[in-house]
């Protein structure tokens, strides 16, 4: 069997990046991968500005606590006050720019203001000692003109897109979305609403792989079941591969006289049955469907079982998908934590557990972790990543991969 090492550098060394662009508004980019970098065209802050609502001052005018200065501008965020005058303080508010000459902010809960008689903006009391650049954001302190702030390959998040805003950056160029199509096999399959006949099942897999593939920004074509039959499956992958760069399917790729998805790609192109050494997954077939082109569209045929199915996406699709736009990581992050649980009885296969975290920053495990129970990755938070015939001890630091790392 093939390690799962093995196995992703297998379909990543296949397969090359679509290299399609586009142009999209920043605020419709989220989940999506640049394709080119965002360089900042200004410094953020454009100009000195202060992080609290207060008096800007000199800090020399102030020998002592308790010292009066008169109030002599009030600026606003959005406005620029007049230069600022020795002796006096100057009303400012949370994001406003400096006053050129003053060198401090203090805070308005250490100050004490006063009318006067006459109006005017009155008098403020300095109830502390201010040293020089309290509280005043430079700038270009968070980002110099000219930085790159977003890489090509990075996915975007919420923050990403912030900070692109940040630096005036209205459109961004994004790797297109992929094209994948999805379908089933199997007559025993049906749909949610239907009535269940003996001997059928509902089709979970067809749902569950849907929502992951639109969780990465993937433009599905749904072809639905697809007969158990030679030519009607034939035909499924010919549709598909007219319209799409990765086809998926999950069961049906075995050697069992009802399973014709294998000798259907033989047919419309090529298949590699792989055996790897994971748990749960162990079946996996990738191979291609050739185009009138000679172009190929991609095919990854993953397990069954529903929790297999899961598994082997996060783990083995999910690389692809982001090798196919560009990604520069395409690896989820791992986290040492402790197991509260024993696990006295490993696989020789590397195993993937269900597990959650628990209000004493440990990992719980789902007590059932049969391939075909899917509660057990609703229930859980991640994946301990378990070596081949690795026993767990309660206390003991295991590696554990977050949903968060592998759902997005």
């Amino acid at each position: 069997m093939l390690t799962l090492e093995e196995a992703l550098a297998r379909l990543l060394s296949s397969i090359e990046p679509l290299g399609l662009t586009e142009t999209r508004r920043t605020e419709q980019a989220l989940g999506r991968i640049l394709a080119r970098d965002v360089v900042s065209l200004l410094d953020v802050p454009p100009a000195d500005n202060t992080s609290m609502d207060g008096y800007a001052l000199l800090a020399a005018d102030v020998l002592q606590p308790g010292t009066l200065l008169p109030v002599a501008q009030r600026v606003p965020a959005g406005v620029v006050g007049a230069r600022h005058q020795e002796g006096t303080a100057a009303r400012i508010f949370t994001g406003a720019q400096i006053p050129l000459g003053a060198d401090a902010v203090v805070m308005q809960e250490q100050c004490q203001a006063s009318a006067l008689p006459g109006g005017g903006l009155g008098m403020v009391q300095i109830n502390t000692l201010p040293v020089s650049g309290q509280w005043i954001r430079r700038r270009g302190e968070d980002v110099a003109q000219g930085t790159v702030v977003l890489a090509a390959g990075a996915r975007l998040d919420a923050a990403a897109l912030g900070l692109a805003a940040s630096v005036g950056a209205a459109e961004l160029q994004l790797a297109c979305r992929p094209k994948v199509a999805l379908f089933s096999t199997g007559d025993e399959l049906v749909m949610p609403g239907e009535p269940l006949r003996p001997g059928a099942i509902y089709n979970s897999n067809r749902f569950m792989l849907r929502g992951l593939l639109e969780g990465m920004g993937c433009e599905v074509i749904d072809l639905g079941i697809v007969p158990d039959q030679l030519e009607a499956t034939r035909q499924a992958l010919r549709e598909a591969a007219l319209q799409a760069d990765l086809i998926i399917t999950s069961g049906g790729v075995s050697v069992g006289e009802e399973d014709h998805l294998r000798p259907a790609l033989q047919l419309e192109g090529r298949i590699d049955l792989w055996q790897i050494a994971i748990k749960p997954g162990k079946p996996l077939a990738f191979g291609e469907v050739r185009r009138a082109d000679r172009s190929p569209a991609w095919f990854i045929g993953l397990p069954g079982n529903p929790v297999s199915s899961f598994v082997t996406f996060l783990l083995a699709v999910r690389p692809v998908i982001l090798r196919l736009q560009g990604a520069t990581r395409l690896a989820p992050r791992g986290f040492n934590l402790r197991a509260d649980f024993d696990w006295p009885r490993p696989d020789r296969r590397q195993e993937f557990l269900r597990v959650r975290l628990n209000a004493a920053g440990g990992l719980d495990l789902f007590p059932n972790q049969s391939s075909g129970v899917l509660t057990s990755a609703v229930w859980g938070d991640g994946l301990l990543d378990n070596p081949g015939l690795q026993t767990i001890k309660a206390g003991q630091l295991v590696r554990f991969i977050p949903f968060s790392e592998l759902l997005t």
